[in-house]
Parts: structure tokens; C-alpha cells; sequence
């Protein structure tokens, strides 16, 4: 979770909502080409934006849920999507959360099935987890188990410099009791926090703490992107993402030295969600500063990423969502095709409400998109 409109987003913004084609920089290598040919970048292209949200506070099952949704993933089961996603409860907007388990056969019809976790709303700063966020399920291939990792974290009001109503982040673990691709529907036991602030963090880490994780295999062993930001100050100079690596998803993870952070964005990067592509290579998709879309990144080796490019989802600007947040996954569905959910407000953000009182009078939806990724 960031706190945008915080600081980092006062500059020009540039207009690209025509934009449907994003390229990666930098060569792709095709076996049997000449040494001193370069294969063209891979792009990641729009094929069509559904044009209304599919999960909103007025969906039947989001009954009591003031605010709306906003991150997680989403992922497909056999002919069933699932998606986990936070949903904002109630007062404080950013603080009172909970985990929702949602399913569809269609992408269009949506069923709430569970509540996986529940923050306690603690709002004095006491609570390691006042605030949860960014529940991200990944399969184990070793242990034929899903896991699910989310942030906690500490939570009060905002003192007029530091932003205060998501800080201390830590990153949990939890691991499904039910071994095998139908354990996504859980429940999901806590095994402890793989990932904290401390000694061994970075400088252009901050007091929000470990802000966001996503872990994927490479090689035999596991790397995962990590973000924070110094939310200590204001303006908020950036979001960023660093590498870590592990040699299995269990751990023990380690933040790597090199590329750190990460060269995809130097701005604002946050909750990278990196998917193994048909063909070859990894590509990250995750909330970026392009107006109407969503940043994404390329890696040959998943371990060196591209810089970052801009994907435009929504053609026609303020389609439904005034303002776009994050990407939930790309989501398989056959060759180079993908199915992307993401979230996004339904009105254009108040931003000093929302960050001087935590209350609003904004909600955030869930919409998809359907992609492709071209050689």
C-alpha cells in the first residue's frame, strides 16, 4: 500500500492514454540467429479493457465493506479463477482491513467464498498487525502447497510530516493445511515473518517498513522482490523494490546487495508480481506512475531486470477508474494470452482526507483487462 498524493506524484504527469503497446529495452537472444543479430524486444500489448468494474462495494457479498478493494492476486485454478484481495473495512480507511478469498468461472460473476485474515484496526501504534495488506498466494512446486505471504503492520494518525497509518511493515508466511492446487481455498496457517526492517535494511529503506513481496523460482533457488519507503519525511521521495533471495520459498530470505534497488523504476515501483512467460523469460507487472495503466518490466534470467515501461489499460482516460492502482497478476490463459485484474478508485482520490484523517468518501473496484505478450 502507498500513500500517493503524499508528495510523490506533485510533478507533470504525461498523457498516454493512445498508448497500447509498452517494448522492453535490450536484447532478447533467438537461438540460431547470427551473434550480431538482436531478436526484437518482447511487448506487452492491450487487447481489450472490459469497460466496467466487476467487483465493487454494491457486489452481492461486499456487503459491509466501506471502501473497497485494493491489491492481492489473482489466480486460476482448473476453469476457476480466485482471487485474494484486501478489503477496506471501515474507519480508518487504510487501517481497518481484512483478507477476501472471491471466485468466478467467468471473470464477470463473482462469489465472496472466505475471509482469510482480519486486522485488528489497533490505532495507537501498538499492534504489529493493525493493518493487513497485499495477500499474495504463490505455488510451492517442491511441497505441492500453496503459500500466502502479506504485510503487517503498525498503524496510527499521520503527526503532519510522517505518514503513520501503514508503518513498520513485516512480511508473514502462511502455508495452506490442504496439500495440492485445491489448498488456494485454505485455511492458511501462519508459520512466522520472513522479511522486517532491521540491520541488514537498505538506506532507501524507511519507516514504512517492508511494504511489499513477491517471491518466484529461478534456477533452483527463489528471488522475490521487497519494497519500502521513507515515509519519515515529506515530501516521499520514492517507492522503491530491491532483490532478495532464498534457497527455497520457506527461506531463510535475504536481501541481495547487487541492483539494489532494483533499476525497473527510480521513482515509484510498488507490488511487483512476476510471472514465468510462455517462451521464455519473466515479466513483472506492478503499480507505476502511467496514467490510465500499469508499469511492467522484462527479464531474460529472471535475476537482471529492463527498465520499466508504461502498459495504458484503459483507452478512453477515467473509463471507470479515475485514478488506477495495482495490478493483481497476470493471469494464464493459453499461448501468449493473459487475463489482468486490477484495482482502482471510483472517483478521483481526495487525497488530504484520505491521508489527514483516514476517511474518505472513495471507493476502489476491481476491473480487468485482457493482454498479450508478443515476441
Amino acid at each position: 500500500m502507498n500513500a500517493r498524493g503524499f508528495g510523490h506524484r506533485d510533478g507533470p504527469r504525461f498523457v498516454a492514454a493512445l498508448v497500447l503497446v509498452a517494448v522492453v529495452t535490450g536484447p532478447l537472444g533467438v537461438p540460431g540467429h547470427a551473434a550480431e543479430t538482436k531478436a526484437r524486444a518482447p511487448r506487452l500489448v492491450l487487447v481489450r479493457q472490459h469497460p466496467t468494474p466487476v467487483i465493487t462495494t454494491r457486489t452481492p457479498g461486499a456487503e459491509g465493506i466501506r471502501y473497497g478493494f485494493e491489491g492481492g492476486r489473482a489466480v486460476k485454478v482448473g476453469d476457476t479463477y480466485h482471487l485474494l484481495t484486501t478489503e477496506m473495512v471501515s474507519d480508518p480507511m487504510w487501517v481497518k482491513t481484512r483478507f477476501g478469498h472471491w471466485t468466478s468461472r467467468d471473470r464477470l460473476a463473482w462469489t465472496r467464498v472466505a475471509t482469510v485474515r482480519e486486522s485488528s484496526g489497533e490505532f495507537e501504534g501498538k499492534d504489529p498487525r493493525a493493518s493487513l495488506w497485499s495477500p499474495l498466494p504463490v505455488w510451492d512446486p517442491g511441497e505441492g502447497r500453496w503459500n500466502l505471504f502479506y504485510v503487517a503492520y503498525r498503524s496510527m494518525p499521520t503527526d503532519g510530516t510522517r505518514f503513520l497509518l501503514n508503518h513498520a511493515g513485516e512480511i508473514w508466511r502462511a502455508v495452506s493445511k490442504t496439500q495440492g492446487p485445491e489448498g488456494i481455498r485454505g485455511p492458511f496457517g501462519d508459520v512466522g515473518v520472513v522479511m522486517r526492517p532491521g540491520p541488514d535494511s537498505l538506506p532507501w529503506e524507511g519507516l514504512q517498513g517492508t511494504d511489499s513481496f513477491f517471491p518466484w523460482p529461478v534456477g533452483g533457488r527463489w528471488r522475490a522482490f521487497y519494497g519500502s519507503a521513507r515515509t519519515e519525511t515529506k515530501p516521499i521521495g520514492h517507492w522503491l523494490v530491491g532483490p532478495a533471495g532464498a534457497p527455497s520459498l520457506a527461506g531463510p530470505w535475504r536481501r541481495v546487495a547487487e541492483d539494489n534497488p532494483a533499476p525497473i523504476e527510480t521513482r515509484f515501483i510498488e507490488n511487483p508480481i512476476v510471472t514465468e512467460a510462455p517462451g521464455g523469460g519473466w515479466v513483472a507487472v506492478y503499480d507505476g506512475e502511467t496514467p490510465d495503466g500499469i508499469g511492467w518490466a522484462h527479464s531474460d534470467d529472471g535475476v537482471r531486470w529492463g527498465k520499466g515501461q508504461g502498459l495504458v489499460l484503459q483507452p478512453k482516460a477515467g473509463e471507470w477508474s479515475k485514478e488506477m492502482r495495482t495490478p493483481l497478476g497476470l493471469v494464464p490463459e493459453g499461448g501468449d494470452l493473459f487475463t489482468l485484474f486490477y484495482t482502482g478508485f471510483e472517483q478521483v482520490p481526495d487525497w488530504t482526507r484520505i491521508l489527514d484523517t483516514g476517511s474518505s468518501q472513495n471507493t476502489c473496484a476491481v476491473g480487468f483487462a485482457e493482454v498479450r505478450l508478443e515476441r
